[in-house]
C-alpha cells in the first residue's frame, strides 16, 4: 500500500471534508456552486493540507467534464499544449476541468496560454495556491475567476480525520488498535492545522508500534516522538511569515507582553532568529522611542547577545527585551516626524540651505551682504540662541511634536523655559 494514507482516506463528498465551514456549510456560496454542477473558474487560496485538492477532486467527480491535473512546480508549456490538443476530441467531448496545483509557479506566459480557453469555456480552471493570488496570479486570470480562501483547520476539527485514519489502517491490516487517551488530541495539536501532516503522523504511529497478539497499543510516548517539530506553520517567503512578524510587532506596540511572547515563540520555533531580532529593534525605535530612549541600546544589547549565543539560549535575552518593549511607555513622535520630513524631501519640497549653516566658503560677487553670520549656540546663555535652521521655504514648518509622556514633556518644559515660548 504505497499510496499515502491521506490519499486513501480522501473524502469523496463535501460532508466528509473537515473544517472550512465558512465555505462548505450548506447555504454558503461555494457549497451552492458545487451543488449546482455549473462550475465557474475557481482559485483556492490557503495553506497546505487544508482541503483545497480534496474539494477540487469532489468537484471533478460531480462534473461531466474530463479531469486533468497539473502541478505548477513540474508542468511545462508543452503540458498545457497537450491538454489543449484534447479539446473537441472524443476524449474530452464536454470540455476539460483542469486542476492546476501551485499555480503561483506558473510564469506569466504559461498562465496567458490558458486565457483563450478559459474565456471560451472549453477549459474550466480550478487552481490552488498557498500564496496570495493577488500578488502571484496574472490579473486576467484573476478577473475571470472566483477566489475562495481556505483557512487553517482547528485542532478539534482534525480529530475525526485522525480517527478515520486509524480505523482504516486497522481494517487494512486486520489488527486491533488500543489507542491511549490523548493520542488523537496530541496529533491534532501537533499538525498545525494540516490534515495531511496529521494523517502522515497517524501512519507513522501505526507502523512504529510493535504488534503483539494481533494488537497494537499506540502510546503518547511514541506519539510525542513522531509529532513533527515543524508543526508550526511558517513559510519565510509566504503570507504566514509576514502575518506572524506583523502580529509580533503589533503586540509589542499594543503593550501586550503575553501576545508578544507568543509570537516570539512562533518565530523562534520556526528558527527565524533574524526576523525576531530585526522587528524587536524596529519596535523599540518606532513605538517606544523618546518615551524611554534608553531602551534602544538595551534592546540592541539583547539582540547582540541573542545572535552571539544562538538558539535555543537566544530566547532568553530576546524574551527579556520583548517584555521590556511591550511594557514600556510608547511614543511615535519621532517616527511621525521623520516620515513627514521624508515626504517633503521626496516631493522636492526643500530649498537652499541657509547661508549661516553652510560650510565656510567665500561668498560670490553677487552676494549683497558677505559673511556667514553663523551664531555658535555655546557662546550664549543656556547654550541656545534664536537662529533659522530650515530653508526659507520651510522656515515655519514643524515636523516634531512632543509626545504625551514623562520624558518628552520634561524636554518640552525645559525648552519652553529656555526659549521663552510654548513648544509644539
Amino acid at each position: 500500500m504505497n499510496k499515502p494514507l491521506a490519499d486513501r482516506i480522501r473524502p469523496t463528498s463535501l460532508d466528509e471534508v473537515v473544517g472550512q465551514k465558512h465555505l462548505l456549510s450548506k447555504g454558503k456560496a461555494l457549497y451552492n456552486l458545487i451543488s449546482s454542477g455549473d462550475i465557474p473558474n475557481l482559485i483556492f487560496y490557503g495553506p497546505s493540507g487544508v482541503g483545497k485538492t480534496t474539494v477540487a477532486s469532489i468537484i471533478a467527480g460531480a462534473t461531466k467534464r474530463s479531469l486533468r491535473r497539473l502541478n505548477g512546480t513540474t508542468a511545462s508549456t508543452q503540458d498545457i499544449k497537450d491538454i489543449v490538443a484534447e479539446l473537441d476530441t472524443f476524449t474530452a467531448p464536454n470540455g476539460i476541468l483542469l486542476y492546476l496545483d501551485e499555480i503561483q509557479y506558473f510564469n506569466k506566459r504559461q498562465q496567458q496560454s490558458l486565457l483563450e480557453f478559459i474565456e471560451n469555456g472549453k477549459i474550466t480552471l480550478i487552481a490552488s495556491t498557498t500564496e496570495n493570488p493577488y500578488f502571484y496570479i496574472y490579473p486576467a486570470i484573476l478577473s475571470r475567476s472566483t477566489v475562495f480562501e481556505f483557512k487553517s483547520i482547528e485542532s478539534e476539527e482534525v480529530i475525526p480525520a485522525i480517527e478515520r485514519g486509524f480505523r482504516l489502517l486497522a481494517e487494512e491490516y486486520n489488527l486491533e488498535l488500543d489507542i491511549e487517551n490523548g493520542v488523537n488530541e496530541k496529533i491534532a495539536r501537533g499538525c498545525g492545522g494540516d490534515v495531511r501532516k496529521a494523517l502522515n503522523c497517524v501512519e507513522n504511529c501505526f507502523f512504529a508500534t510493535v504488534t503483539q497478539n494481533n494488537k497494537k497499543h499506540i502510546t503518547l510516548e511514541i506519539t510525542d516522538e513522531l509529532v513533527q517539530k515543524s508543526s508550526v506553520r511558517y513559510d519565510r517567503d509566504g503570507d504566514e511569515h509576514y502575518d506572524i512578524i506583523s502580529a509580533y510587532q503589533k503586540s509589542m506596540r499594543g503593550s501586550d507582553p503575553d501576545a508578544a511572547l507568543h509570537y516570539l515563540a512562533r518565530l523562534l520555533e520556526a528558527g527565524d532568529l533574524p526576523s525576531a531580532c530585526r522587528r524587536l529593534v524596529v519596535c523599540a525605535c518606532e513605538d517606544v522611542g523618546l518615551a524611554y530612549p534608553q531602551i534602544i541600546p538595551i534592546v540592541k544589547s539583547a539582540v547582540d547577545i541573542a545572535m552571539m549565543v544562538g538558539l535555543p539560549e537566544a530566547r532568553i535575552p530576546l524574551a527579556d527585551a520583548v517584555v521590556l518593549v511591550a511594557t514600556a511607555p510608547k511614543s511615535n513622535s519621532v517616527y511621525m516626524g521623520i516620515n513627514e520630513a521624508m515626504s517633503d524631501v521626496q516631493k522636492g519640497n526643500y530649498g537652499p540651505i541657509p547661508r549661516q549653516l553652510q560650510n565656510k566658503h567665500y561668498d560670490g560677487e553677487d552676494a549683497e551682504i558677505k559673511g556667514q553670520f553663523y551664531l555658535y549656540p555655546h557662546d550664549f546663555e543656556n547654550h541656545w540662541t534664536a537662529q533659522q535652521y530650515l530653508p526659507d521655504v520651510l522656515k515655519d514648518k514643524h515636523y516634531y511634536s512632543f509626545g504625551q509622556n514623562k520624558n518628552e514633556q520634561a524636554f518640552k518644559a525645559y525648552w519652553e523655559k529656555i526659549k521663552g515660548k510654548k513648544q509644539s
